[in-house]
């Protein structure tokens, strides 16, 4: 057990707090999974991105997708091989394409024709032939939320089959391009198996076609995706999710690439904060905490819902309460209408399912310094991120203050 009050008075509030041992046990699940097949697991860095996150999972095995240089070069940092690292995102700026090709990591997930022309160029001038997977749209819906969707033609992500086609033939025809993955990942917190099994069919059938045609490609890269509980939610077992996808692969020798974040991530980390005031407008009533909407942001960005623990002495019967934060703005909650129970002034309230798609989404908004992080590993606690103080904030400021 995770002593959150001893941890909330050594560190101060607001806190993430992650379990590695947690995400150890996630990571195996998924790697045990697929045992059957040649595969690698590839965290995706942007769920967490903090270093000491990034080296637990390298020191486990794991790759790493990255959508951004900057992911790419935490990576790096970390420890995770070049031959493990892949690049993916919509927009790629030509000095990003540049420094993934001269690092030689795994391939570029591309996105699109103009970007496939621009990685061909920059080869050319580089005088080598970059690897490349091309992200394939395949307009299956994930049953997930709008703005975590990626695999309708409404989204920004990805080529239709014909595109990618056309952009496969392209890039094989190219001495300064290698084509060696497909690529699809239709959303996150997948919950439903039949769309995951749809997208892998319809993916793996383009790649037979391309076969036809003397287009071999090694890498199965089916994205990540695969959803988590944060309230009642059923949720898919590794194993039927590999299954599911393997069936769709008969007949092709490829190495399954799978790009896991939440999954690993999200049930292992808590935001912790502080009680601080009640109040009560008309026949609504406030609890005011230390922690914000810049510290966390998934429940005023997307209503998500986080179950909340309160862990207080005060004795009475829960009542329904908003949860809100100090920031300026009337987004700025973690909860409506939620039953807590009376609290006293310093009790820690423990947001869960907070590891994913949290600090890395907060701000200096208010001029608020962001969280410190700490992760609790074999019953033992370490910080991975100190506080920002307000000197750090202001740091790339003030040499620019005019007398």
């Amino acid at each position: 057990m995770i002593d959150f009050k001893e941890l909330a008075k050594e560190y101060g509030t607001p806190l993430y707090v992650y379990d590695f041992d947690y995400m150890a046990a996630q990571y195996e699940a998924l790697k045990e999974a697929f045992r059957g097949r040649k595969s690698i697991i590839a965290y995706a860095v942007k769920a967490n991105s903090n270093l000491s996150v990034i080296k637990h999972f390298a020191e486990l095995g794991s790759g790493a997708d990255c959508v951004s240089i900057g992911e790419v070069r935490r990576a790096f940092l970390a420890g995770i091989p070049s031959y493990k690292i892949i690049f993916s995102g919509v927009g790629k700026s030509d000095d990003e394409i540049r420094e993934a090709i001269e690092r030689d990591i795994l391939y570029i997930n591309v996105e699109s024709e103009a970007e496939l022309g621009r990685v061909e160029l920059i080869s050319k001038e580089l005088n080598c032939a970059a690897r490349i997977s091309i992200r394939v749209n395949p307009n299956i819906d994930p049953k997930t939320h709008p703005y975590i969707a990626t695999g309708l033609h409404d989204n920004k992500f990805g080529v239709d089959l014909d595109a990618a086609k056309r952009m496969y033939i392209k890039a094989n025809n190219s001495e300064n391009l290698d084509p060696v993955g497909i690529h699809f990942h239709i959303g996150s917190q997948l919950t439903q198996l039949q769309p995951i099994r749809e997208a892998a069919e319809i993916v793996a059938d383009l790649v037979r076609s391309l076969q036809a045609i003397d287009i071999e490609l090694k890498f199965f890269d089916i994205g990540g995706g695969l959803g988590i509980k944060y309230d009642d939610e059923t949720t898919i077992e590794p194993y039927e999710y590999a299954q599911a996808i393997l069936g769709t692969l008969t007949a092709l020798d490829m190495t399954i690439l799978c790009e896991p974040g939440r999954f690993l991530t999200a049930n292992a980390g808590y935001f912790i904060t502080k009680f601080l005031y009640e109040k009560q407008n008309g026949e609504k009533k406030f609890v005011v905490v230390d922690g914000a909407m810049n510290d966390f942001l998934r429940p005023s960005l997307y209503k998500a819902y986080h179950e909340i623990e309160a862990l207080s002495d005060a004795e009475g019967e829960p009542r329904a309460v908003d949860i809100v934060g100090p920031v300026c703005e009337s987004g700025d909650f973690f909860a409506k209408d939620y039953l807590l129970p009376p609290l006293e002034h310093g009790d820690i309230l423990v947001i869960k399912s907070a590891g994913a798609y949290g600090f890395g989404m907060g701000s200096n908004y208010n001029t608020r310094g962001r969280s410190a992080e700490v992760a609790v590993e074999n019953g033992k606690a370490r910080l991975i991120r100190r506080r920002e103080s307000f000197e750090d904030l202001i740091a790339l400021e003030t040499e620019y203050l005019e007398d």
